[in-house]
């Protein structure tokens, strides 16, 4: 066992530790009970194991500052944030010491434990946010500095209705805000029409994934406009200024089930004011097309047909 100076005052650890370049702490793992002074007030870092959730100790870390940076806990800890209260398992801060995310539930998922058996852990957080006040079970929420609420992960499964510039849409994985309160984006939970400077688009990307709700494929403008969206149900036909033709459409590949069936890639859409930008792999470039010089139109994808949504998701 040896001690560090962190500061927090001494701090007995166990195991490796972690520096950076000129020496300062990273991250070590307490070897007992150690309580921190946080933004959230004291709290107790992780020092014990289970059988199941938590084989091992996570380490603490820390900025290059000194300053915490994540905060795994030794129990659900009940703490205050700036949308309400909140019961956490992981707290991570920012630089100067403030609240960053807030993690109820920080278990490691192995053959021993699921998704599933996480899942049955979560319970609704009721919380104040730029849309109302909702309840919810999360991954996880993220703050800014000064205390603004700037994204919401949501458990799989679990959808939320949004105000949006276009209307109430019905949102899954994440939603995001700018520091104003205005909505960044969100993750459309099936098919939803929106309109773009293309024409209608169905929202819908099946390859989201319920990781972070920081950036999610239907973006919105400060302006409230459409500037990104992604679509497996939707094409877009281009006609160019000496007559050439192209239509981008959401494009096949072998089925991640691995059962030898094709699904489509969502086809991304980004839009600003004198161009739209469409891509149809996540690894090809992006097609610029002025707008001064193309005509575009949104249309039906005929892959929609052919491929019904409920067979382009792999059994659980």
């Amino acid at each position: 066992m040896n001690t560090v100076d962190t500061p927090y005052g001494p701090l007995k650890v166990s195991g490796p530790v972690e520096r950076f370049p000129d020496s300062g702490l990273r991250s070590c793992t307490p070897a007992g009970p150690t309580v921190f002074a946080t933004a959230c007030g004291p709290l107790l870092a992780q020092h014990s194991t289970d059988d199941l959730r938590r084989r091992t100790v996570q380490p603490v870390s820390f900025h290059p500052t000194g300053l915490l940076r994540a905060l795994p806990l030794e129990q659900p800890t009940a703490i205050e944030t700036p949308a309400g209260p909140m019961n956490a398992e992981l707290v991570t801060f920012h630089p100067d010491g403030s609240l960053c995310r807030v993690f109820p539930l920080n278990g490691k998922l192995s053959g021993l434990w699921s998704q599933e058996d996480e899942g049955g852990l979560a319970r609704p957080a009721t919380l104040d946010t730029p849309m109302g006040r909702i309840s919810a079970r999360l991954i996880g929420v993220r703050f800014d500095p000064t205390g603004a609420l700037l994204s919401l992960t949501l458990w799989p499964g679990e959808t939320l209705e949004a105000p949006t510039p276009v209307g109430p849409l019905l949102a899954r994985v994440g939603v995001s805000f700018r520091p104003d309160g205005s909505l960044r984006s969100l993750e459309p939970a099936g098919p939803q029409r929106v309109p773009t400077p293309v024409g209608d688009i169905q929202a819908y990307d099946l390859d989201a994934v319920g990781i972070s709700g920081d950036l999610n494929s239907l973006g919105f403008a400060p302006d409230g406009r459409v500037e990104r969206v992604s679509t497996n149900l939707t094409q877009v036909a281009a006609s160019g200024p000496k007559g050439e033709r192209r239509l981008f459409a959401p494009e096949l590949r072998e089925s991640l089930c691995g059962d030898s069936e094709s699904e489509p890639v969502p086809l991304r859409l980004e839009f600003d004011e004198d161009a739209v930008r469409v891509r149809t792999r996540l690894d090809a470039p992006w097609t610029v097309l002025p707008l001064a010089d193309w005509t575009l139109r949104s249309e039906p994808c005929l892959l929609q047909f052919a491929l019904p949504l409920g067979r382009l998701r792999c059994p659980g």
